[in-house]
């Protein structure tokens, strides 16, 4: 017996559904719920159990009635969406419930469901192809890099040269410092912990009071002006320098007066066996320049992938517009903002007094939520009309890796995820990997070991 009444297009993506849930079928839940209801109340002169079920109606009618609905809705809705053979994106509205004794519950539902894609093209993408072959420079170079941070500092007796440590005392010595400028930019990387304050914050100080500030000479972040001066001076000497505002205003120079307490440069460990055990779990050097060569290797071919994966996407949303639904849209803005208020927690802000207008970001992120909807729906038309799927298999593996990432067993994820209606999105979410990949021309892999479980929504383009 069918259970839909009528089916009507109510938007883009969007159908209202009219259901009917069976008289006898009413009757029997009322009645149920009823029996259950007489179990547990307490009426005053009688014992549990033993009140009559006419007044247990008279009493609790409209408990009674709320329990039939709550548990009556969702049995039908999910027959009358097989029936109609939609699939909803996102749990239904429901309204305008009607529900009298010894009558059929109507009541209608409005749900969002997928937009139609022709699909015309799913070949030909122009996607880009960055080498992947790593470079011995490379791997010389980053090993260089590591050399220097595990280098201590040593004082020398010569002038400051770039890449050296130079701690000062700074002082103001002019007028029209702009409001907020510092004398080494936002940070100073690469600096001693001598306790001394960084150049990047002596700026802030008061006029005239001198600073103790330490920098490396020609570090990004350190003001151009200031490491021009120092290069070349010796521990004792001093010197001026006018940092003007980047717009060229010469009302906003602002002088400084610098003087050198010490010049420090890095006491370079020798290339060797055992700068490769300090450094990590290598009997030799060599074991180092392979490990080093397999991780850029691999942040390469990362990157390329998500290269392609940005030029494939961006090409297919284009080769097929479609009119998002609504509600999903919202839910994925909502989804975003609330990844974002989850981020400043984890840096310490309280999200409530950070001073974010969460309107005009929700605004300001709404493009990039489209564009994930949109390659999200897109994905899923093409692994359905590639038929693809994923193998249980692939899904349980998937499952383990992710579980052990968590520090927790495949079982108890399992439960987590199905507890929060969430086990069908990774699912969902593997299916797009797959599709993209087969899209992209590549194999997909057995197991996803870095997929995130999905939240607000699942398989992030990005």
């Amino acid at each position: 017996m069918s259970v839909v009444l009528s089916v009507e297009e109510t938007g883009p993506c969007e159908k209202q559904l009219k259901i009917e849930v069976p008289a006898a079928t009413v009757d029997a839940e009322t009645a149920r719920i009823t029996a259950e209801f007489r179990q547990r109340v307490k009426v005053p002169g009688f014992r549990p159990g033993k009140v009559p079920a006419e007044i247990v109606r008279k009493r609790f009618g409209d408990e009674i009635e709320k329990e039939v609905v709550d548990r009556l809705l969702p049995r039908y809705w999910r027959q009358a969406e097989a029936e109609a053979r939609l699939e909803a994106l996102r749990p239904p509205a429901v309204e305008d419930v009607v529900a009298r004794p010894g009558e059929p519950l109507v009541f209608t539902a409005t749900v969002e469901v997928r937009p139609e894609f022709g699909l015309a093209d799913l070949e030909n993408f122009e996607l880009p192809a960055p080498p992947t072959d790593v470079e011995d420079l490379e791997v010389e170079r980053t090993l260089e890099d590591l050399r220097r941070d595990l280098a201590p500092w040593i004082e020398v007796e010569r002038p400051a040269g770039r890449g050296d440590l130079v701690e000062a005392l700074l002082a103001e010595v002019g007028a029209g410092t702009a409001a907020g400028e510092t004398a080494a930019g936002d940070a100073s990387s690469g600096q001693a912990s001598t306790g001394e304050e960084s150049a990047g914050e002596a700026g802030g100080a008061d006029a005239g009071a001198p600073q103790a500030v330490a920098f490396e000479v020609g570090d990004a972040n350190v003001w151009e002006e200031l490491s021009l001066e120092v290069a070349g001076k010796s521990l004792g000497q001093s010197g001026t320098f006018t940092r003007r505002p980047e717009s060229g205003d010469e009302a906003g120079a602002q002088t400084y007066r610098i003087e050198i307490t010490a010049v420090k440069e890095r006491d370079l460990p020798p290339l060797d066996d055992a700068l490769a055990a300090r450094i990590g779990k290598f009997s030799t050097l060599g074991e180092l320049r392979a490990d080093l060569a397999g991780r850029i290797g691999g942040a390469k071919a990362r990157q390329r992938r998500q290269l392609r994966e940005r030029a494939l996407l961006d090409q297919l949303r284009k080769r097929n517009p479609a009119t998002l639904p609504r509600r999903v849209l919202e839910d994925e803005v909502r989804s975003m903002l609330t990844d974002y208020a989850a981020n400043l927690g984890s840096r310490g802000v309280d999200p409530q007094s950070a001073g974010v207008d969460w309107e005009r970001l929700g605004e300001q992120i709404r493009p990039q939520a489209e564009e994930r909807v949109h390659a999200r729906l897109l994905l899923d038309a093409v692994a359905e009309r590639l038929e693809i799927e994923v193998p249980e298999e692939v899904f349980e593996a998937t499952l383990a890796a992710l579980a052990r990432s968590q520090g927790a067993s495949a079982a108890q994820l399992r439960r987590r995820l199905d507890a929060d209606g969430r086990l069908g999105a990774l699912r969902a979410q593997l299916r797009r990997e797959r599709a993209l990949d087969r899209l992209l021309g590549e194999e997909s892999t057995d197991a996803k070991d870095s997929i995130e479980p999905p939240g607000g929504g699942a398989a992030e383009e990005e």
